[in-house]
């Protein structure tokens, strides 16, 4: 197989695994591809240069590119052993050797061949599956994405509109409908902009812009995880501690969502700057300064769930006490429903895959990309569409809207409720505005 056909296969086959940061992008490959050999074509002029002072050329075989790898020069009955070329191993974790044989007539042909000796898989089917598997993939995380996106958008809209749900409880809803806003956005700029061409003018254009991109997409992913743990923080704080400044919670709260990420964002680009500027920053090949990003956000996921642990137990508790009224029981079995429905939104399947092996990169993206796209859909309609007292509320402004439009139906209903006591009008007025006053806090979705 010609090298060029073969890389270009190995490319394409690979190309739908690139929004995982999984494998290198194909500048990248090219960029490294053209280093070896402008390398090798150096010494291959640095040896012609010195054979044209001699006064008789040096028999063997002189230095080699096939397009793939770079042959020193060697003498006749030579077999010279050289390792995988470096695109390759950026694509495969294959470290083999390739050989080849000094003969009088010159080089032999490599052996063994390079995807046997590389450990790349260049089974035709094989490869089909799993092209067909990632394009799959990509068209579910984009709609995913897509459709968590724009029930986000009309979650956070409705919770803006209405004055008589501002509290500090659907304060940190919408921050956490806004980190999920942003980490949907991050997904299709990092998408457009990385990997929206593979042209060789594009692939020579300053790359501060997708480092940048880079940046702005792992900040965003940590904003996100930091705001569900500011979600299992503050439900955690209802029960826990009978009376608080919610004010101030808030604040604290903010800063942590927002501020935290900000820190090891800084320090990871930082690192990466000085440490290990390679391409744009979308491979992570060292294992240690990775763990920059991925260490908080574990971190934080494991504190969720010994928050969620917790906040059962303490609900079970309260159920099993004799003292609990009915109303309360009410309120608790909720929460703990409530719960129950969080845990697996919050991230619990990022521990598992964190230290997986390279063999389950599959199942992990599938867990990361297609049903991790969804997660803000589901918070979206837990947190908003299911939420009794947003219900409430769109149902009361309906109904003022209705009023307006039809006012000869108004006045018909007035006119049949005046011979009502004014007693019973005045104490249905105060228990519906001590009931809005009341609710945003007693409800929890």
């Amino acid at each position: 197989m010609r090298p060029c056909l073969w890389l270009l296969q190995l490319l394409l086959l690979h190309r739908a695994a690139h929004t995982a940061g999984a494998l290198p992008r194909l500048c990248d490959v090219l960029r490294v591809l053209q280093e070896e050999q402008d390398q090798c074509l150096q010494e291959l002029s640095r040896e012609r240069t010195a054979d044209l002072g001699m006064e008789q050329p040096v028999p063997g075989c002189a230095t080699l590119w096939d397009n793939m790898s770079c042959w020193p020069s060697s003498a006749p009955g030579q077999t010279v052993e050289v390792e995988c070329p470096r695109f390759l191993q950026m694509l495969t974790s294959g470290n083999g050797s390739m050989f080849r044989n000094c003969t009088q007539d010159g080089w032999s042909e490599a052996f063994p061949r390079p995807d046997v000796a590389c450990g790349v898989n260049m089974s035709g089917s094989s490869n089909e599956r799993r092209h067909t598997y990632l394009l799959k993939l990509k068209v579910m995380y984009t709609v995913g994405y897509s459709a968590s996106l724009s029930m986000l958008l009309v979650a956070l809209s409705i919770l803006c509109a209405f004055r008589r749900l501002h509290c500090t409880r659907n304060y940190i809803h919408m921050h956490l409908f806004g980190s999920f806003i942003l980490r949907a956005l991050s997904i299709f700029i990092k998408d457009a902009v990385l990997f929206s061409s593979d042209d060789i003018a594009y692939c020579d254009s300053p790359r501060v812009g997708c480092k940048l991109v880079m940046v702005f997409f792992q900040y965003c992913i940590m904003a996100n995880y930091a705001w569900l743990l500011v979600e299992g923080l503050y439900l955690h704080t209802l029960l826990v501690i009978s009376f608080f400044s919610e004010r101030k919670c808030l604040q604290g709260f903010v800063a942590l969502g927002w501020g935290s990420p900000a820190v090891f964002v800084t320090l990871w680009a930082l690192i990466r700057h000085f440490l290990e500027d390679n391409g744009c920053w979308d491979i992570n090949a060292n294992a240690a300064i990775w763990w920059v990003i991925r260490g908080p956000v574990i971190l934080s996921i494991l504190i969720n769930f010994i928050l969620f642990i917790n906040i059962l137990r303490i609900l079970m508790r309260k159920l099993r006490t004799q003292e609990t009224r009915g109303n309360e029981v009410n309120h608790y079995k909720r929460l703990a429903k409530s719960t129950l429905l969080l845990i697996p939104l919050f991230g619990i399947h990022y521990i598992v895959f964190a230290f997986s092996p390279e063999d389950a990169m599959e199942i992990q993206l599938f867990f990361e990309l297609a049903l991790g796209s969804f997660q803000g859909l589901v918070v979206a309609i837990l947190y908003c569409f299911l939420n009794g007292e947003v219900q409430l509320e769109v149902q009361r402004k309906w109904r003022q809207w209705h009023q307006h439009e039809f006012p000869l139906r108004t006045m018909a209903l007035s006119s049949s409720f005046s011979n009502s006591p004014s007693g019973l009008t005045q104490s249905t007025k105060a228990s519906t505005s001590g009931q809005s006053r009341d609710i945003c806090r007693a409800s929890v979705i």
